[in-house]
């Protein structure tokens, strides 16, 4: 009677083994393909598994993220300002580094399961090894506190979207034009130029003065005795010519009002949307035209004034002759 595959092969034949022995090999060949073909044949179908998951991964990531930047982002933005190249980059940028942190995410995870399958192939016990990597896991941990923090900061920067490369942002001890964001620190120029790198896990908060849109303010200031109605008129001319010229104005403009009594003359605002980071082109442009309109229209723009009191006469010397 032929032995069974448990008496040539052991308590848990494998399937070559099997094979072997039901195409009539002997068990010592039996046992000698399953350990010369079976383990090693286990192992490469393993690697070649991961490799196709892994890569079946990356491009799902890599598509849902594509498809989540191109609708998401810019449905926060308005109309006017879809198709601007920054907002483009801004999104690639932010895909790209969303993508790699993902990959990578998806990659070790893979990568270490098939590792442990194919330790098991080998005979391994992963009891000790288990042990020992989380020992010196927490050992990592704890030596790259600031790092792992850096990392989770600028992960949830690129996820909730707080700012993007073009956006001009104050992130307190640091603020200009953002150039690039990573996932361990961000750079940003400033307006004289320094070019600042910034870790991710140190920015406690971030003013962004340009996303999606941006609000030129400007206080014009007439003197005292200026008619007000007849300079909201011109100041609303003037503003509304901008807006119809085609420039970087994308909302109506609107005069808020008088905005303060100061020493010198009466501010009226006028408050004007633009698009991102264009506020300051837009003020340039219309302190301009305002000039220009209040020296047609005879409005004064007033300039601080002193008074001098000059005495005259004799002043008699203290503790004169009496």
């Amino acid at each position: 009677m032929p032995p069974s595959a448990e008496q040539a092969c052991g308590a848990d034949p494998g399937f070559i083994c099997r094979t072997a022995l039901d195409a009539g090999a002997s068990p010592g060949v039996a046992r000698f393909l399953e350990v010369a073909l079976g383990r090693p044949l286990a192992i490469v179908l393993i690697i070649v598994a991961a490799a196709v998951v892994s890569r079946l991964a990356r491009r799902v990531i890599k598509r849902t993220l594509l498809r989540l930047g191109s609708g998401g982002l810019q449905e926060k933005a308005r109309s006017a300002l879809r198709e601007t190249d920054e907002l483009s980059l801004r999104s690639e940028q932010r895909v790209e580094a969303l993508a790699t942190v993902l990959r990578s995410i998806a990659g070790v995870v893979i990568w270490t399961f098939a590792g442990f399958m194919v330790l098991g192939q080998l005979g391994i016990d992963l009891g000790p090894l288990l042990a020992g990597a989380g020992v010196v896991g927490l050992a990592v941990g704890f030596g790259s506190q600031a790092l792992v923090r850096d990392f989770l900061a600028g992960l949830f920067i690129l996820v909730e979207d707080q700012f993007g490369v073009g956006d001009v942002v104050d992130l307190g001890e640091a603020s200009g034009k953002v150039e690039a964001v990573s996932l361990r620190t961000t750079r940003v120029r400033s307006i004289d130029g320094v070019l600042w790198h910034v870790p991710n896990g140190e920015i406690r908060r971030v003013g962004n003065k340009s996303q999606h849109w941006s609000r030129a303010l400007l206080d014009v200031q007439v003197a005292y005795g200026t008619d007000l109605a007849h300079a909201r008129a011109v100041i609303k001319r003037v503003a509304d010519d901008v807006w119809h010229s085609g420039s970087d104005v994308i909302t109506e403009p609107e005069i808020w009002g008088v905005e303060s009594l100061g020493a010198n003359g009466i501010d009226i605002r006028l408050a004007v949307d633009t698009r991102p980071s264009a506020q300051w082109d837009v003020s340039r442009l219309l302190r301009e035209r305002i000039a220009e309109a209040f020296d047609e229209e005879g409005i004064e723009i007033p300039f601080p004034q002193q008074m001098v009191w000059h005495r005259t006469g004799d002043i008699s010397p203290v503790g004169g002759a009496g």
